[in-house]
């Protein structure tokens, strides 16, 4: 069985081709992909070549763990899951590159536990179901935050998110103009426009790595950061403002399957909108043109590819 499919054969080299997939085993799915989003986190990263290494690293590689499509086939202790419409967070199914994220193809094999059954009515939102279980596991395990630095997709999430999870609105920090806009339920602001010092937890989903400063300084006293964002360069700071602080620093991964499985209920509860957040949606075929849009356009929030019209 092959599937058309995605490959970065190099930093800024991409190419569409088919690619031969493993057959499915008695516990796997097949799930026929209609979008696939592109991150502008760690995909910006192993499409510029600063990816760090860790294992399962490497190139000619399958990019995408942002996946929505329906299970057309399955192994025989899965026949059940045919005709669910599903997230799939990525699958390592292909035989000539490497699938460590592996969702950008037309078809995918994976076991079925891997695919996640959501509301077809999500439509391409349903790619952001990674991003929100992320905010999710990023504010799992401390204060929900009265401050969020970045209003990108994930910011958004977040402030969406600890709002979903019953505390007060946060204030979030953006320095791009074109950026502020499309606030639901919270104030989006300059970090110059604000005077206030005394904040009990920052969430961080800018990516900077000089920004640990900056953060310090608005610390209340035993104060906490969130370190929510990748952030491919060393982090920094001045131990004197953090030991006055008495601060915490925390970092969080990536979501958990029971993150997922949580986010759906927020969904499906009314809680979270993921609404407003998918700008851009071009056919798969335009991905050479689209990966670089993803990563530079200001006014392009989240980019999704549509797989519909690939054989």
């Amino acid at each position: 069985m092959e599937a058309l499919a995605l490959i970065m054969e190099a930093p800024e080299q991409l190419a569409l081709r088919p690619l031969a997939l493993d057959a499915p085993t008695g516990s796997d799915v097949v799930v026929e992909v209609r979008w696939s989003g592109i991150s502008t986190g760690t995909e910006k990263l192993l499409w510029t070549g600063k990816m760090p290494m860790f294992p399962g690293m490497g190139y000619p590689l399958v990019p995408g763990y942002e996946s929505v499509g329906r299970v057309i086939d399955a192994g025989r202790d899965a026949w059940a899951r045919i005709g669910d419409w599903v997230f799939v967070p990525g699958a390592s199914c292909f035989r000539d590159a490497r699938g460590l994220f592996g969702g950008s193809a037309r078809r995918l094999v994976l076991p079925s536990i891997r695919a996640l059954t959501i509301d077809e009515s999500l439509q391409a939102d349903g790619v952001l179901f990674a991003l929100a279980a992320t905010a999710l596991h990023a504010l799992d395990g401390g204060t929900l935050p009265d401050l969020i630095v970045g209003h990108g997709v994930l910011g958004r999430l977040l402030a969406r998110m600890t709002v979903a999870l019953g505390a007060q609105a946060p204030t979030v920090w953006e320095t791009d103009p074109l950026r502020r806009a499309g606030a639901v339920g919270y104030t989006v602001v300059s970090p110059d426009e604000d005077s206030r010092r005394d904040y009990h937890s920052i969430c961080d989903a800018s990516g900077d790595s000089n920004i640990l400063d900056t953060l310090l300084s608005r610390l209340a006293r035993g104060g906490e950061i969130n370190l929510a964002g990748f952030y491919s360069d060393r982090l920094n700071f001045a131990f004197p403002v953090a030991f006055r602080a008495e601060a915490r620093i925390r970092v969080a991964a990536e979501w958990s399957p029971g993150d997922l499985d949580r986010t759906r209920d927020l969904i499906r509860d009314g809680r979270l909108d993921l609404g407003g957040l998918v700008t851009d949606v071009r056919p798969a075929s335009e991905a050479a043109e689209a990966y670089p849009a993803a990563f530079t356009d200001r006014n392009c929030l989240k980019m999704v590819l549509d797989w519909s019209n690939c054989a």
